[in-house]
């Protein structure tokens, strides 16, 4: 048997909802479910991780979704989605450069319907929708200080001396990551008091502290270069990720792009030092573990040509030969599907052969693909699942992006 026919038998179909039924049965009893997407900016990836997220939560029980977005922004259509309002404001109030990640007309369709989920369910049990990422560093700072003047005044002192710290460097984080390089003087200190003074306040502020100490270390660890800043980054994801599930007392979904979701050790990251969520899901918690991956061969994507700038519809050209893309299109032209690990009663070697794997962040360039955007990948050991999309189409943005300085959201590897 070929390769080729070892995808086609291993392959089962992906035409409509209940085809993900396979899927379900597969993560059984886990407690993290973690869906990828190959791109930032393709309305199937986005499609299909709604409409399997949906069943996790209606079918088995699912309490929470967290996303690879800022804490303070998703609490606001977290409030939304949990007291019945229309989430649209919310999601159309993201402001960091890419908003159109989370700020899309996909996302809003899929809260509306946790919305109305939400609504027939007493408080205690309504699914909640988090932020998982680290950049948040001003917007947290500033919800702290919003809570502690109203709930915490005896607190003030200690919440004004981090803000003060930071204002000294300016607004821009990066610039509070070089002068550190330059010269011993940080911030640390007045986080770490800020967070032993906030550690044992409501679940809300005590994340908000956490995004600050995270993003402190990660801003310090960017200029710095290296892997650093990636991994405390998807160490921050992962533990929030913990302190999640423990909050809700709940099994939980991630959202997130496939170099996060899928083990960083079946790809060439862990040569080069870094982690991932994924890897630290599955050592964390193991069998309670299901990562789920997406691909694509060609179609359109949402993105920019450079950092900061507004978005656009580009094309993604067919992918580049001996590729995963290229190898699944050509034993499936134009069919989707979706492939389980190890394959239910099948031998399928190709699981196993490395391959390179298309990765798309929010800045992208398709004529680079014959140099970049693959990622050396054993899918078999990189996923539990893969979700196969022959062709795609862009994701639908609610607002173009904003001119001006903006905070990084996933510099400087905009994934």
């Amino acid at each position: 048997m070929t390769n080729l026919d070892e995808v086609r038998r291993s392959a089962l179909p992906l035409a409509g909802p209940g085809d993900l039924t396979p899927l379900l049965e597969r993560v059984g009893e886990a407690r993290f479910v973690l869906i990828g997407e190959a791109t930032h900016g393709t309305h199937e990836f986005y499609a299909w991780r709604a409409e399997l997220t949906r069943r996790l939560i209606t079918e088995k029980g699912f309490g929470f979704v967290a996303v690879e977005g800022d804490w303070p922004d998703c609490e606001r259509v977290d409030r939304a989605v949990t007291t019945g309002a229309d989430p649209y404001e919310a999601l159309y109030s993201f402001e960091r450069w890419p908003t159109f990640m989370w700020a899309n007309e996909e996302v809003v369709a899929f809260c509306r319907r946790l919305r109305d989920w939400n609504a027939g369910r007493p408080p205690g049990e309504r699914c909640g929708f988090h932020g998982l990422d680290v950049y948040s560093l001003w917007d947290s700072l500033r919800a702290i200080r919003r809570y502690a003047a109203a709930h915490l005044p005896e607190r003030m002192g200690t919440v004004m001396e981090a803000l003060y710290c930071f204002e000294s460097y300016g607004h821009d984080p990066q610039q509070y990551g070089l002068a550190t390089r330059l010269v011993p003087d940080t911030c640390e200190d007045e986080v770490v008091r800020l967070l032993s003074e906030l550690g044992g306040d409501a679940f809300g502020v005590r994340q908000n502290a956490e995004v600050v100490a995270g993003a402190e270390r990660y801003y310090r660890a960017m200029v710095r270069g290296g892997p650093d800043s990636w991994n405390i980054r998807d160490v921050h994801m992962a533990d929030t990720l913990d302190r999640l599930a423990g909050h809700h007392q709940a099994k939980g979904v991630v959202w997130a792009h496939n170099t996060h979701v899928g083990d960083a050790r079946a790809t060439d990251m862990a040569a080069a030092g870094m982690t991932n969520l994924g890897q630290l899901v599955r050592e964390r918690h193991r069998e309670d573990a299901v990562l789920v991956g997406f691909g694509t061969h060609r179609g359109t994507v949402v993105a920019a040509g450079r950092w900061g700038d507004r978005h656009h519809v580009m094309r993604v050209p067919p992918a580049r030969p001996a590729s995963l893309e290229a190898f699944l299109h050509e034993a499936l032209p134009g069919q989707d599907a979706l492939f389980l690990v190890p394959p239910p009663g099948l031998r399928a070697g190709w699981y196993d052969e490395p391959m390179g794997h298309r990765a798309i962040g929010v800045v992208y360039h398709p004529e680079r693909e014959r140099w970049g955007n693959y990622v050396p990948t054993v899918v078999g050991r990189r996923y539990d699942a893969f979700l196969w999309l022959d062709e795609t189409r862009a994701v639908h943005p609610l607002h173009g992006e904003p001119w001006g300085d903006v905070e990084p959201e996933t510099y400087p590897t905009a994934m």
